[in-house]
């Protein structure tokens, strides 16, 4: 007797439109087959008038009408109960079976007894060449593997019959099997349905058989089966999906002694897949993976019921499945042969040739010049001088000055550390048995460690090895770059160098996570270094992200988006106390030692230096050269040394790259128009009071960056005029008037002409110091007089004064604190002879030492007045001990009990935790992201190395 079929078709009206015409097709399929369908059943989930309509007149035996939050599990069960047929056949909306599939079906299904569940061939709606899927295995951990997905149908698998299971879509279940086994699993979230309804079927003694020759097209609406990823809401849609059936078929499937352990398991898992998923730069699959742990842990009842229905209809052992799944080997063997077909469809990136192409004995020869031009520094232990100051004794301090908590200057003052001081600890972590060193180290290094970083950002811009080796002397030749160095800012110095990294990993952040988690830290360490630079590399990050949407539709938004994430969780503390403290801009402050150094001024010749990338008003070294001789009239004439970059930048905007030119033209004029403001803004005071104008140094090197780009551009794409030649005479051109113009400044050091000096070791006499290097509690008191009479005091903690210690917090601050105002007392009472329990005041704060500091030259009668009575009035404190006169100044030592320094309350503990685990979490994440893997390689390799329209790669 023919077996009787009943048609379970479950419809959704998530998109009525195409909803409808697929529901036409499905229904069109269902009544051309060779052999009817005996009785068709609607589910209808959601009210939608059209579809109701086409239900209604398909002739089906029965329409059932159910929630739009149905899923086809519970609705392909609701209709169960009008099953009358020997046969059940489940179908969906977009599931259009050709004239003969079920002819074949049934075929299948009556080739052996054993046979309960047959597939067909699930083909593409639109290309019934393409295959969607044929057949599904799993691996022995449980992740589902379908043996022939997405492939062009060839044939290739038209032998292929047993399998583990298959997709939900078109399956022809017997209806005692069905009802057995109480259809499909509703804790699937609609994945691996098909694959768990065979594994129940084999483990009950039954055999699943794919038919290839029976072939229905699906649409991938989602309502059977997994979404087609078309859009994010349906791919975000699938990875919840395939991770909830993965975990609950991971619980379902284990012995009964295991569960417990798996179960506990889950969330430590969740972490650790985090983690993997940002190494493999799939950031968007952790909230998913994270939704579906939690839906799966609390989801006892679901695991019961599974649990139990296998237990009560399995009559064979789960060794019998173990044939059916597939092995790492097989699964090795697959991915290979994909990547090898792969590989032959996408072109590959050329070498780079570094080597090759001179840019590694470019770097060689900076090195060289380097130690030519601070050859003192090879004997130096502590770099000193400008704006230097020693590092912490130990890595641990470092750290500690980067964490939120009590401050290292100030009286008990507790907050935020500067971004920089995260910086300062990385670099002094580098040399953790003398971090001051390492510092010594960075200024020997600079010179080849930009020209190396010129060099690779030039990468971005031309293919050809000269271009790209003149791209990196012209970065390390940059003026303010020399003068960062001879001055001793280390912070400009440490933003010149992380520039050219952040050009290269940015301007490809949206090809790529991993570019984009590098480009993320890039961008904090930079802003870490110069907060003046925020605003112009916010206009960038704007420009990025609309170029992103405008001509690539959004793809790869999401990476640039995540570049400014790690900045604005690393400066998050220390804005919301500025904006606490009404001084949002002291958020631009230059951080670290506050220092009045030379810079140019803020009138028309000081910005006629600007424009031409000089941060002083001694151009690069010339004017102080020339000082005292007939030639000095003359020394504006160097800024014509820096026409020819200028005008190539310019010229840049006419080549057929013009695009990326007007984007770096762009970029320059945003470092000009920073630095121009920079000069006229004093957010910072010394510890003299005085204004301090914001660095503009920093402002110009990225000027110096765009327009040294723009020009490459030119050179590279070629004027109207021979390109080889363009090239060499260029490149002779720009290297020339820049070695010339770097002259001065690059002999600064053997011509005594450079503020750089040998240490101090430590700013505090050695007997503090001494007291201090393990010990942040040893507080001290410094009194500076100052030329008006008046005295300026710091109070230091530890040993020294330290560079990664200093506070924007305190230097920008406008109106004084309960603190501050406690500090003034305190000198007060302790200069003059008013107070006679003020060496007990200072004992109760913590305060061990009380240091004058030493006369600086040219020291005013005022100052040298209040120096003179200021010692005599502590020399006659009981409590105070002379202890001499040092090169730091003249020590007084607390004789009397000394309180501990207060600490942090457990409130401020608790803030400090916080605040370190979110930004070493959100780090963390930035630094999973940037590692390359083998995936990611792969897919650099497929993309030109140059950005833009008509890159390209050359060997010349």
């Amino acid at each position: 007797m023919p077996a009787r079929v009943h048609a379970l078709l479950v419809v959704r009206p998530d998109d009525r439109k195409a909803v409808a015409a697929h529901l036409r097709r499905t229904l069109d399929a269902l009544a051309a087959q060779s052999r009817p369908v005996d009785a068709v059943t609607i589910v209808l989930c959601g009210p939608d008038r059209t579809l109701t309509e086409l239900a209604a007149s398909s002739g089906a035996e029965g329409v059932i009408t159910a929630s739009g939050s149905t899923t086809f599990a519970d609705a392909v069960r609701m209709a169960s109960s009008r099953i009358t047929g020997d046969v059940v056949w489940l179908l969906a909306q977009d599931t259009a079976p050709a004239p003969d599939a079920l002819a074949r079906l049934l075929g299948g299904l009556e080739k052996a007894p054993s046979v309960a569940v047959v597939a067909p061939k699930l083909v593409d709606w639109d290309d019934d060449g393409r295959i969607v899927s044929l057949g599904m295995t799993m691996t022995p951990a449980g992740r589902t593997v379908g043996l022939a997905d997405d492939e062009l149908d060839q044939g290739q698998h038209d032998g292929t019959e047993d399998s583990l299971g298959a997709d939900v879509r078109g399956l022809l279940v017997r209806a005692d099997l069905w009802r057995t086994l109480r259809g499909v699993d509703p804790a699937l979230a609609g994945a691996d349905e098909g694959l768990d309804l065979g594994v129940r079927a084999r483990l009950a003694g039954f055999r699943v058989s794919l038919v290839p020759a029976a072939r229905v097209a699906v649409a991938g609406d989602g309502t059977a089966g997994l979404p087609s990823p078309t859009t994010r809401r349906r791919i975000r849609r699938r990875w919840l999906a395939i991770r909830v059936a993965q975990l609950h078929r991971r619980l379902v499937y284990a012995p009964a002694g295991v569960v417990p352990l798996h179960w506990l398991s889950l969330l430590p898992l969740s972490l650790w897949r985090a983690a993997v998923l940002l190494l493999a730069k799939q950031p968007a699959r952790v909230l998913p993976e994270w939704g579906a742990t939690i839906a799966v842990f609390f989801r006892w009842g679901a695991i019961a019921r599974a649990r139990a229905l296998i237990r009560h209809s399995r009559t064979v052992s789960w060794s019998q499945l173990s044939t059916l799944r597939i092995t790492r080997a097989d699964l090795r063997q697959r991915f290979d042969a994909d990547a090898d077909a792969d590989a032959i469809d996408r072109p590959v990136r050329e070498d780079l040739r570094f080597f090759t192409g001179g840019g590694a004995w470019i770097v060689l020869a900076a090195l060289v010049v380097s130690i030519l031009a601070f050859p003192t520094l090879l004997a130096w232990p502590v770099l000193g001088g400008g704006a230097l100051e020693p590092l912490r004794a130990t890595v641990v301090q470092l750290w500690a000055d980067a964490a939120y908590g009590l401050r290292s200057v100030g009286l008990d003052a507790i907050g935020p550390a500067d971004p920089f001081a995260a910086v300062i600890a990385l670099v002094g972590s580098l040399w953790p048995g003398d971090p001051s060193r390492a510092l010594v180290l960075l200024w020997l290094a600079a010179l080849p460690l930009a020209t190396l970083g010129g060099w690779f950002a030039a990468t971005r811009l031309t293919g050809n090895s000269l271009l790209r080796n003149t791209a990196a002397i012209v970065w390390a030749l940059a003026p303010t770059f020399w003068a960062a160095l001879v001055e001793g800012r280390p912070a400009a110095v440490i933003a010149h160098l992380i520039l050219p990294w952040l050009l290269y990993a940015g301007a490809v952040a949206h090809r790529s996570w991993a570019a984009a988690g590098a480009a993320s830290l890039l961008l904090a360490a930079l802003l870490a270094c110069a907060p003046s630079l925020g605003p112009a590399l916010l206009a960038v990050w704007a420009l990025a992200v609309m170029l992103t949407v405008v001509a690539r539709g959004g793809r790869g938004v999401g990476q640039i988006v995540w570049t400014i994430v790690p900045t604005l969780v690393l400066f998050a503390p220390l804005a919301w106390r500025q904006l606490r403290s009404g001084t949002p801009w002291g958020l631009l402050a230059d951080p670290g030692v506050v220092w009045a150094g030379p810079q140019a001024a803020a009138d028309a010749s000081g910005r006629l230096g600007l424009a031409a990338g000089f941060p002083t008003a001694d151009l690069g070294g010339w004017a102080s050269l020339f000082a005292g001789t007939s030639l000095a009239p003359y020394a504006a004439v160097v800024l014509l040394l820096v026409a020819p970059l200028g005008a190539l930048a310019l010229l840049s905007l006419l080549t057929p790259r013009w695009m990326v030119s007007a984007i770096l033209v762009i970029v320059a004029l945003l470092g000009l128009g920073t630095a121009f403001a920079a000069v006229g803004i004093s957010v910072a005071v010394s510890a003299g009071s005085v204004p301090v104008a914001l660095w503009p140094g920093a402002a110009l090197s990225v000027a110096w960056l765009g327009a040294l780009g723009a020009a490459i551009v030119a050179l590279d794409a070629g004027l109207p005029v021979r390109r080889r030649a363009l090239r060499v005479g260029g490149s002779v051109v720009l290297i020339g008037t820049l070695v010339v113009l770097a002259f001065p400044a690059v002999t600064a050091t053997l011509r005594d002409a450079s503020l750089l000096q040998n240490g101090p070791a430590a700013t505090l006499p050695a007997y503090v110091a001494a007291q201090g290097r393990d010990d942040q509690s040893v507080g001290t008191i410094v009194l500076s007089p100052q030329g008006d009479g008046s005295i300026a005091t710091r109070v230091v903690w530890g040993g020294s004064d330290s560079l990664g210690g200093q506070s924007t917090l305190t230097s920008t601050r406008l109106e004084p604190t309960d603190a501050d105002r406690e500090v003034a007392a305190l000198t007060a009472d302790l200069v003059t002879s008013t107070s006679d329990d003020i060496v007990a005041r200072v004992a109760a704060h913590g305060i061990s030492f009380v240091v004058i500091a030493p006369a600086v030259e040219g020291e005013s009668d005022a100052a040298r007045a209040v120096r003179l009575s200021a010692g005599t009035a502590l020399d006659q404190r009981r409590d105070l001990d002379d202890v001499g006169t040092t090169p730091k100044g003249e020590l007084w030592r607390v004789t009397s009990d000394v309180a501990a320094r207060p600490v942090p309350t457990a409130s401020d503990h608790r803030l400090t935790v916080g605040i370190a685990a979110v930004q070493l979490v959100t780090v963390a994440v930035a630094l999973l992201l940037s590692f390359p893997t083998a995936a990611s390689r792969r897919q650099a390799r497929r993309t030109p190395r140059a950005v833009g329209p008509r890159a390209r790669e050359e060997q010349r």
